[in-house]
């Protein structure tokens, strides 16, 4: 925490107990001043009483030094009270706001980072392409109007108004992820002895469900996160975060030039529909959690026992101990350099697929029935001759009259047409699979991976920057490890691998099966047909070769009795 005395900018902050500046062999420090360097270091460890009586007496030396008057030897009654006059407040005031840990983001500032990010066109762009994932478009905020004898535009009621959401977007979104997560396998991967158990410890099913939920939101908003915290296994997790309610505060936009991440979300909504939002504001060190009623003032979250809060907390003999991570844990994935939804390409034609369907639909329920033109009727009300035609199917007419039934030809085909256009476009400039696609009925192997070849693109090119946002969570995960292993791994040592799955013509793959295992047949005989002209053990290592068999191990099972003619094993030839 940053604080001035005397216009001198000072830090004061907790040091871990077992760091070296906080121990001598005089024994060790609860608190330490550094006049060079305006540093004031307070042990971890103490009670909150010891720490608030250490922060004061600290804080005296700080400002002894910081107003000259530090050199003294001693000084008289007079000069005592003047300085604990001048100054005691400031002091108090200093310790008051460090023992909460207030983070140097005011209130004012929350709100307004808040409120600008949501006013942002980025975070507008995200909305919109979260609603249209959750199938909320456009077409549900349509309305028709038309002008009135007395030339007014007025919304028209009468007629149908069918709305209905396509969700191709949805189907988009959710088949890239899936199909960028379909291999069995671990992902993360590692040749070097030891490693690869340890990452599976992190990289589990757990961080998948994560990994899915990160995915989902970079490709429908354009970028999302994750954030890192310590577990109940004292080992790193990561957590999704939803970035429509992260924000990331520049050093340059806050008052104590520092970094934050500010993350908000809804937590529930209370009586009278107030909304509860919960904010938690995150710094290198540590976390401050608040907590605002509806858009009221934003008020410290009492439901947190330590607030702020380091990133990490651990107990050790009946005592908390802190420990920052050293870093704001919030990790960004970007869909593209310039944080674009999927959705962009797409929203146009889905929207126009839409207006066609709705239309064909409101069409149809307009113009279910036919239209009669009657001549001749010989009562007195229309609403008699509307009950007698659905009724009774008769109308009375004089001598002269007569019923004309017509029907209106609705352009169903033109229709169908486009929408079948639209839906063929959504897939290609989607970049998608069409499981509605027809052949020719010859789906072979290779014509199921060509209907793949536009999806193979798009998961390409987010592959590339999934690779980057892992090495860095790879980074802090390793050195965890070695901290904790006391080990030596490095980054590189760990690669990553995407094996996506494609479903396959199953004869085909019958008849790919049999083509290989008959290649193996013949190569195999040939090998034993060389049997004279290369030496037994080459046959028998030849032939493993074929088979992909460990030679070493095969050679330990072969009986002793067969030592000097191994291929006797086989059988007579």
């Amino acid at each position: 925490m940053r604080f001035k005395a005397n216009n001198l900018t000072w830090n004061i902050d907790f040091v871990d107990e077992d760091k070296k500046l906080m121990n001598s062999d005089n024994g060790m420090y609860f608190g330490l001043t550094e006049y060079q360097p305006q540093r004031i270091s307070i042990r971890t460890g103490l009670s909150k009483e010891m720490t608030r009586e250490t922060v004061i007496h600290e804080l005296v030396h700080c400002f002894l030094f910081s107003f000259g008057v530090c050199g003294f030897t001693s000084l008289n009654e007079e000069q005592v009270c003047n300085f604990v006059g001048s100054h005691l407040d400031k002091i108090y005031e200093i310790t008051e706001k460090f023992m909460k840990g207030v983070i140097m983001l005011t209130e004012q500032e929350i709100r307004y980072f808040i409120s600008d990010d949501a006013g942002s066109q980025r975070k507008r762009k995200s909305r919109e392409a979260q609603r249209y994932y959750e199938g909320e478009h456009d077409i549900l905020n349509y309305r028709m109007f038309y002008y009135n004898s007395d030339g007014e535009l007025v919304e028209d009621t009468t007629r149908s108004n069918i709305k209905i959401s396509h969700p191709f977007f949805t189907e988009l979104v959710d088949q890239q992820v899936q199909y960028m997560l379909s291999g069995d396998d671990s992902f993360v991967r590692s040749d070097v002895e030891g490693l690869q158990s340890k990452l599976d410890e992190y990289f589990d099913e757990d961080f998948k469900a994560e990994l899915t939920d990160l995915l989902t939101g970079t490709i429908t908003k354009g970028f999302d996160y994750l954030f890192a915290y310590q577990n109940e296994h004292d080992r790193l997790a990561f957590q999704y975060a939803d970035s429509l309610g992260v924000i990331e505060v520049r050093a340059k936009d806050t008052d104590d030039n520092c970094n934050y991440v500010i993350y908000w979300y809804i937590d529930r909504i209370a009586k009278n529909n107030k909304v509860i939002k919960r904010i938690q504001v995150w710094d290198d060190e540590k976390t401050t959690y608040y907590v605002q009623n509806d858009e009221g003032g934003i008020d410290l979250d009492d439901s947190v026992d330590i607030n702020p809060r380091p990133h990490v907390i651990y107990e050790r003999d009946n005592s908390l101990y802190y420990k920052p991570f050293g870093f704001i844990p919030f990790f960004r994935l970007d869909n593209n350099k310039k944080q674009i939804s999927n959705l962009k390409a797409i929203k146009g034609i889905i929207d126009d697929y839409d207006i066609m369907s709705c239309g064909l639909s409101n069409n149809l329920a307009d113009f279910d029935h036919p239209l009669h033109v009657v001549r001749g009727f010989e009562g007195d009300n229309l609403d008699e001759l509307s009950q007698n035609l659905k009724t009774k199917k008769t109308i009375g007419v004089d001598s002269e009259g007569g019923v004309e039934v017509h029907t209106v030809d609705i352009p169903y085909q033109a229709r169908l047409t486009k929408m079948e256009q639209d839906e063929k476009n959504i897939y290609r400039f989607g970049m998608g699979f069409n499981s509605a696609q027809i052949g020719d009925g010859n789906i072979t192997n290779i014509v199921i991976k060509s209907r793949y070849a536009l999806l193979d693109l798009k998961c390409n090119k987010l592959e590339i920057k999934l690779k980057q946002f892992l090495k860095k969570i790879v980074k802090v995960v390793i050195d965890e490890i070695n901290k904790k292993n006391n080990s030596a791994y490095e980054v590189e040592d760990v690669w990553f691998d995407f094996k996506r799955e494609v479903m396959t013509n199953a004869s085909d793959n019958a008849q790919i099966y049999k083509t290989e295992a008959e290649t193996r047949q013949i190569e195999i005989n040939t090998i034993l047909g060389l049997h004279g002209v290369i030496d037994d053990k080459n046959v028998i290592k030849s032939i493993c070769d074929v088979l992909e068999l460990d030679y070493e191990e095969v050679k330990n099972n072969i009986p002793d009795e067969f030592e000097d003619d191994p291929l006797k094993v086989l059988g007579d030839e």
